[in-house]
């Protein structure tokens, strides 16, 4: 089964995605949370490759993020 984001979002060269995640916990109880990944597309000047940088945050990541963008 292949793993695919919830939502998408793209501006750009930028992908914002939201995934479902799940763990088991030490009890075998299963938990479900969100994670985000930021996505930047780009190519290097000399070379004819799109290469991507990939950032993976957790729900309480974003706030802080909020905050450091304003």
């Amino acid at each position: 089964m292949v793993n695919k984001p919830i939502k998408k979002f793209r501006s750009g060269n930028i992908d914002v995605s939201i995934w479902s995640n799940k763990r088991k916990l030490h009890d075998d109880t299963e938990v479900e949370f969100k994670t985000v990944s930021l996505t930047r597309s780009y190519k290097k000047k000399d070379e004819d490759i799109w290469r991507s940088e990939v950032i993976n945050l957790r729900r309480q990541d974003l706030p802080k993020i909020t905050t450091l963008l304003n």
